[in-house]
């Protein structure tokens, strides 16, 4: 198979979908690996070290395009991408197609295959694409939220850690899946006294068992939500429905009983976010503020660290490219139920449920793609 890898032209999207280490291992299989020029230099991998791997450079992104019978990219095609985008083409990346429409709409009229590695899922109901960059999302969640709580940034002026005499800030995570842990452990590392909140029991009870003394658990539910975010000064939106929108735990009249120059850190934001006042910001132009309140609602927090997210992208995603290489995608997603489930739209139609009803489209069934 022809593989490519374009650069990405996201804002401050500094990651690249393969290292050369990847692209050996590609290569060595019998398939043709083409880079765009420069691809990867924002991660630390220079075009000699794809060429050494045995990597073919291409110098514009549309020769990529042109060339590549499957992409492989980090974050969704932007608007410019979408004409370059051909019939019959295997797409494999993060979409979040839920969040939004006109990226949907532009995959259906191209006619390609949308693969999203958001919604590969394994039998266990856990998402092994995903998981490395909301590791890495979740632990900035609270380096961010640290640095922002600063007074110079128009947070609180208060110091994650505390220090002897003086209590530590109060962190609250919503959610108790892999960024909620990962936020709750960082958190608790720097000292922070921390509640982390979640719907499902077992899980509190989990956490409660791994997590050090300065960690609570607690159930979620509006009225706790309400109660604490009246004293927490850093809050971190951690849920996540697979392929489906964020539902809104936090709402706009909220804001008005948190103390002014808290932080709210939304990294559900590339799912739509789950605090109503957030919308999609920028490492560029990373923060706002509402009602004294600053959110920080970067869509792709972990291109701040690319050579870090890039290698563990590439850790989780090559088992999963080497299949769609060496079988096609449609017999690896035949023979690997974990891929099948990644597919989104297939020649025009939408074959992930949470994306037709998130945006009232029609759907069909995956199986029609397969036989």
């Amino acid at each position: 198979m022809i593989i490519g890898i374009p650069k990405e032209i996201k804002n401050n999207e500094s990651r690249v979908a393969l290292t050369p280490g990847g692209a050996h291992e590609l290569i060595k299989r019998g398939h043709e690996v083409f880079v765009q020029a420069s691809a990867g230099e924002m991660s630390g991998f220079v075009d000699e070290d794809y060429t050494s791997a045995g990597a073919k450079i291409l110098p514009t992104i549309e020769d990529v395009y042109a060339t590549a019978e499957m992409i492989m990219k980090v974050k969704e095609p932007i608007e410019p991408e979408y004409e370059l985008v051909r019939e019959g083409q295997l797409l494999f990346t993060y979409f979040h197609f839920a969040s939004y429409e006109p990226l949907t709409k532009a995959m259906i009229k191209s006619n390609a295959v949308c693969l999203a590695y958001e919604t590969v899922e394994k039998a266990d109901r856990s998402l092994p694409l995903l998981v490395p960059m909301s590791e890495v999302a979740g632990r900035m969640s609270i380096q961010e939220g640290a640095k922002y709580l600063e007074k110079p940034m128009q947070g609180r002026g208060i110091l994650l850690g505390g220090v002897p005499g003086v209590q530590p800030a109060k962190v609250l995570i919503l959610g108790g899946g892999v960024v909620g842990t990962n936020a709750a452990k960082m958190a608790a590392g720097m000292g922070a006294d921390v509640t982390i909140m979640d719907l499902n029991l077992a899980r509190l009870r989990y956490l409660d068992d791994i997590m050090p003394a300065n960690v609570n658990t607690m159930m979620s539910s509006e009225y706790n939500i309400r109660k604490l975010i009246k004293s927490h000064d850093l809050i971190v939106g951690a849920v996540l429905i697979p392929g489906a929108k964020a539902p809104n735990l936090i709402t706009k009249d909220m804001l008005g009983d948190m103390l002014p120059g808290t932080v709210l850190v939304d990294v559900a934001v590339d799912q739509g976010g789950c605090i109503e006042t957030c919308r999609p910001t920028t490492h560029e132009d990373p923060t706002f503020i509402i009602d004294d309140v600053l959110h920080y609602c970067v869509a792709n927090m972990p291109g701040a660290v690319p050579y870090t997210s890039t290698l563990a992208l590439t850790n989780a995603t090559l088992p999963y490219a080497i299949q769609l290489a060496d079988q096609g995608w449609k017999q690896a997603c035949k023979n690997n139920e974990e891929l099948k489930k990644g597919l989104n739209v297939i020649d025009g139609e939408i074959v992930y449920k949470a994306v037709s009803e998130t945006f009232d489209l029609d759907y069909s069934d995956v199986e029609k793609f397969l036989d």
